[in-house]
């Protein structure tokens, strides 16, 4: 007795169950296992995605928050020393000398941020910073006289100094690329927002005696730091620095948790052991690297340090720090009215940075420099007019007020936070924590220049004209974008290097090194040192 047949799919097996409808069973059921463990595996890989976006920007955020004792001295400066003048009867001269002091020093902190942060390592420098930092808004605090407050004032330059410039360099190093340029704004954020609570403090303790709402203001700028303690545990150290240490295991393992992709890992891993390279006996040391630097290591220098100083000589710390006397040639005389008008200053500032945030990764770095610059130019000349034509009234506090804000609200978009973010992409590995300091002197020395000399200058040339000043400055900052600032979105920091070593990528804004004329760049690189 044989078995039936009704053709292919009339084959019988056994049991009597037509073979096509067991095989095609055994494809269904295959099919779904494939289709479950694809699923496992998007549901893994998404797992993955969200913690490691969620570690790195908790890292960028503990990192950032030395910037904030940075904004709170800003903020909290500008009204406080409203009454210091009437607690301690200092001049005019001394005021100028107390407001912008901190940032004189601050470069001391900086120069030697750069090379601590090579030999104990990025984390540990920010603990240092907040220590010193702590120590003199404790003396602050409790001076009993000028000397004793500028002493507090010095510890507290040389602390904000060690933390501000580290700050962008470590969130730069553990950053993603497609998220670095978001994270690496978060510094300026944190200043924004520091000097935003300055400006509530200032108003909040306003009402007490002079001889306590000062010493308050001050104390409160002491939490922060506490916070950084607490930070400590948390952060890893930069991976980068790992590898100049040649840690590489732990290096590793601060990749895999800052690497969405497990398979970049080794990837980046090789292409950081390859910028850092190996130590010989024919590098040159740091120091004379950047004293007579490579001719793509000088581009480096003028751009990374030019867009430092245009960040202040545009006078942005006068602003924010002398608010209160802008306010009040244009009319306003009571000191609660002052304080209230600067909260919007700081309201301003801290809102619209988020505008950069969002789109510093999407739009580019060069797109959002030349919106912020150009209209900059366009607030400081209006508010030098608004104070020359118009004198005194309330139209003229309302422009003065506008125009203010204005000018804050557009160096959030741009200036103010990508200079951190281009500084601290562009510089070498061996020499990018030093390279940054450099430029950070130059942005401390300018800001302090401004500060020091706001009120003399404004003296001798009105008000209305020292805003023209920085007006003009401000047009010479479009132009340095466009001709020396070059578009870094969407490229590693070794790919970075690459572009700068490329003549043609410095010629001007519409000549820029594509991705894959980068990565070639990268791969010719590695063939010629191998």
């Amino acid at each position: 007795m044989g078995f039936q047949q009704h053709g292919d799919n009339g084959d019988m097996g056994l049991s009597g169950i037509p073979l096509g409808s067991k095989n095609k069973y055994k494809r269904m059921n295959s099919e779904l296992a494939e289709d479950f463990d694809d699923a496992l595996n998007q549901q893994h890989i998404e797992e993955r995605r969200n913690s490691t976006r969620k570690y790195v920007l908790a890292c960028a955020i503990f990192a950032s928050l030395n910037n904030v004792l940075l904004g709170y001295d800003v903020g909290v400066m500008s009204g406080a020393v409203i009454f210091i003048k009437e607690d301690l009867k200092i001049s005019e001269v001394k005021e100028e000398f107390l407001v912008g002091i901190l940032s004189v020093v601050s470069l001391l902190g900086s120069l030697g941020g750069g090379r601590t942060s090579d030999m104990i390592g990025r984390k540990w420098t920010m603990a240092v910073a907040a220590v010193v930092f702590q120590s003199g808004a404790l003396t602050m605090t409790l001076a009993p006289s000028f000397s004793v407050l500028m002493i507090g004032r010095l510890l507290a330059g040389v602390g904000i100094g060690f933390g501000v410039v580290i700050a962008p360099i470590y969130i730069a190093e553990i950053s993603p690329n497609i998220s670095r340029g978001t994270l690496t704004s978060f510094p300026e954020i944190f200043i924004n927002i520091g000097i935003l609570l300055g400006y509530v403090s200032n108003y909040a303790f306003s009402g007490f005696s002079a001889h306590i709402n000062w010493r308050i203001m001050l104390a409160v700028g002491i939490l922060p730091s506490v916070f950084i303690g607490f930070a400590l545990f948390v952060i890893p150290e930069s991976p980068r620095w790992l590898v100049m240490q040649n840690r590489i295991e732990e290096a590793r393992q601060v990749l895999l948790k800052t690497i969405e992709n497990e398979k970049e890992v080794d990837e980046r891993l090789a292409e950081i052991q390859q910028a850092a390279g190996v130590p010989s006996k024919e590098d040159k040391p740091v120091w004379r690297e950047l004293i007579f630097p490579s001719p793509s290591l000088r581009r480096m220098l003028i751009t990374g340090c030019g867009i430092q100083c245009f960040q202040q000589i545009t006078g942005i710390d006068a602003t924010v720090y002398y608010s209160p006397e802008i306010f009040k040639a244009a009319g306003i005389k009571d000191n609660s009215k002052l304080l209230a008008a600067t909260v919007a200053v700081g309201i301003s500032k801290t809102i619209f940075i988020l505008v950069a945030i969002v789109l510093v990764d999407k739009l580019g770095r060069k797109p959002l420099l030349y919106i912020s610059t150009i209209g900059m130019t366009i607030c400081l000349f209006s508010i030098g007019a608004t104070l020359s034509i118009f004198g005194q009234g309330s139209f003229v506090i309302a422009l003065a007020i506008l125009f203010v804000c204005g000018n804050v609200a557009f160096f959030s978009v741009g200036l103010g936070p990508i200079c951190w973010v281009v500084t601290s992409e562009i510089f070498p590995l061996r020499l990018r924590a030093q390279a940054s300091s450099l430029g950070f002197v130059g942005n401390r020395l300018c800001s302090g220049l401004v500060a020091m000399s706001f009120l003399s200058v404004g003296r001798a040339i009105t008000v209305a004209g020292t805003f023209f000043v920085f007006a003009a400055i401000s047009g010479l900052a479009v132009l340095f974008v466009y001709f020396l600032v070059p578009e870094t979105k969407g490229k590693s920091l070794e790919q970075i290097e690459m572009v700068f070593q490329n003549e043609l990528a410095m010629q001007g804004s519409q000549i820029e090194l594509g991705d894959v004329e980068v990565e070639q760049l990268v791969q010719n690189k590695t063939i010629l040192t191998n």
